[in-house]
């Protein structure tokens, strides 16, 4: 059975998600915890037993990120600096410079894999290796490029191919992964790559997405799930924000349909018909409020961060421009959706509620010290997280 939530109405629908799920997974208690963040004293809510700490800020623009085999950390970033951090990642090293946006990196067997705004690129690579010439770096698989939602995501799937994701424009621009559409308009979902006979092309994998800027297998399942970033023209609380189950032929709605947080709806500023009926529609197996902008995804694998995370799934919400009642950005900033860590709890390979795990980014006046975007699970079980902005560093969650 499917369990759609919501977080707004979590303790009115607790009981019923339980009786539902059966054994439900296992509740988190939380403590406060202060650090020294830009000089001054903030205060975190983490999981009892748990310790946030700042490893650095001397990145800039961070984005997503990943662990090469020997333990070094990779991190994309808004400026054009891939960086290398060995343990304990404190100090930070530039790997590469690159333009044209290196927002996330992955690695297979030889090879560095970066994903930038017009394709995924490779070089030869070798773990621990500290520095690449940027004239190594070559096309793989040309993307389509252009603004709006210029961030693209790649990671290697247990099936050893390599998926890429990105967002359509605008709202409801008409975009979508679709044989009909042209190059440059095929955007909105996550592809994969065929590599045959020295060829690299793309296929589709997931489609109808607005702005999948993470994704991440489960480890018992190998089934992928995405966060998806919601369209901002229905207001402050709608549409909800997804985190989808993906798999190969999914279609997910966008432009033509959204899920309003009980049922799929058409979306009426989309002004084409779309290619596929509302009963292809896959829902969202969780969601999180509307203008949260959910950024990275991790998974805990067997034995990271206690039992108790065991196999759930670790999700970026890097807090939204919007403000209520309107969901504009002329407004009370003390109203955005404040920025956090959340974990969406799994029971038998099922998604089955949200919860917080790291909350406290955002001051009551408005202000935020942190806006979580890359999470990854270090070679030593802790959990990393990029800040983008406020502060431009890397934090870890650890066990006490």
């Amino acid at each position: 059975m499917q369990i759609i939530f919501h977080q707004s109405v979590f303790g009115l629908l607790l009981g019923l998600v339980v009786m539902a799920a059966g054994a439900a997974a296992e509740s988190l208690l939380y403590e406060e915890q202060s650090l020294t963040v830009n000089g001054t004293r903030q205060v975190a809510r983490v999981p009892k037993g748990f310790r946030l700490e700042l490893l650095t800020d001397k990145l800039d623009g961070p984005r997503l990120m990943a662990f090469a085999d020997n333990g070094d950390l990779i991190i994309g970033s808004k400026s054009g600096r891939v960086y290398r951090l060995a343990p304990p990642y404190t100090s930070p090293e530039v790997l590469v410079n690159l333009d044209d946006y290196p927002h996330s990196v992955a690695f297979r067997k030889g090879e560095i894999i970066i994903a930038r705004t017009n394709g995924v690129y490779r070089a030869p690579y070798q773990p621990g290796q500290k520095q690449i010439s940027p004239a190594s770096v070559k096309l793989l698989a040309r993307l389509p490029g252009g603004g709006g939602h210029s961030s693209r995501t790649v990671g290697v799937g247990p099936d050893g191919r390599v998926y890429a994701s990105l967002g359509i424009q605008g709202n409801c621009s008409d975009q979508y992964l679709g044989e009909n559409y042209s190059f440059d308009n095929r955007r909105g979902g996550v592809f994969v790559l065929r590599e045959e006979d020295g060829q690299a092309r793309w296929e589709v994998f997931g489609s109808g997405l607005r702005n999948p800027v993470g994704f991440a297998w489960h480890p018992q399942t190998r089934v992928m799930y995405a966060s998806n970033n919601g369209p901002d023209h229905l207001g402050f609380e709608q549409p909800p924000e997804y985190f989808s189950r993906i798999t190969a032929g999914s279609f997910h709605g966008m432009p033509w349909f959204q899920f309003n947080g009980k049922q799929l709806k058409r979306d009426g500023c989309a002004t084409s018909n779309s290619p596929r009926p509302l009963s292809d529609v896959a829902s969202p197996v969780a969601t999180f409020p509307a203008r949260n902008a959910p950024m990275g995804v991790t998974f805990m694998p067997k034995g990271a961060l206690g039992k108790a995370l065991e196999f759930d799934a670790v999700v970026a919400l890097r807090g939204s421009w919007g403000t209520q009642p309107t969901g504009g950005y002329i407004g009370n900033p003390a109203t955005r959706r404040p920025p956090k860590l959340v974990v969406v709890r799994f029971k038998d390979g099922e998604a089955v509620r949200v919860d917080d795990l790291v909350t406290g980014f955002q001051l009551d006046d408005g202000d935020r010290w942190a806006r979580p975007v890359g999470v990854a699970i270090g070679p030593d079980g802790a959990l990393y997280f990029t800040s983008d902005s406020e502060t431009n560093g890397l934090f870890r969650l650890k066990s006490k």
